[in-house]
């Protein structure tokens, strides 16, 4: 076999139509969009069996990142530059 059946979407107008074609092995490459989730799924079942063996409970859901730790930001009297307005100047001719 040398080619491979693919559906595409192809935007015509206002909505999107679904296209097959058949395209060559050679310019495919397989999806690595399920990695990441296969990966997690299998290390939070392995936290499940260790804390299972230990008689405790383990959370494997994600959280989210939070916000980021507080900054103090110094600076001396001449790097700080205070922008204001230009006055308005009336010009009659």
């Amino acid at each position: 076999r040398n080619a491979l059946g693919v559906e595409v979407t192809k935007v015509v107008g206002n909505r999107q139509l679904r296209k097959r074609l058949h395209v060559n092995i050679a310019h495919l490459r397989k999806s690595r969009c399920n990695e990441g989730f296969l990966k997690r799924v299998k290390d939070s079942d392995q936290k499940k069996r260790d804390a299972k063996l230990q008689g405790q409970s383990v959370s494997v859901k994600r959280q989210p990142e939070g916000p980021k730790d507080m900054k103090i930001v110094k600076a001396t009297e001449d790097d700080v530059e205070v922008l204001a307005p230009l006055p308005f100047i009336e010009n009659y001719f």
